[in-house]
């Protein structure tokens, strides 16, 4: 996998644990990361692509002052 694509993954994964907290966020930053690591030998019909643009798309959740 080309280092910009690795690059693009990580970068969604970690906007995935801002966008989406709790264990949603976790999950899909977990999905990223791994297949940041080890590339897309398991995805056949491009979900994860349209997983990244979707993540990346949106906003980061409100922080609520404590």
């Amino acid at each position: 996998m080309p280092l910009h694509e690795a690059s693009r993954l990580r970068a969604a994964a970690h906007h995935a644990r801002r966008a989406y907290p709790g264990p949603i966020g976790e999950l899909l930053a977990r999905e990223l990361t791994a297949h940041a690591e080890f590339g897309y030998r398991f995805a056949a019909d491009h979900l994860l692509t349209r997983l990244v643009a979707e993540v990346l798309r949106t906003p980061l959740a409100p922080v609520v002052p404590s």
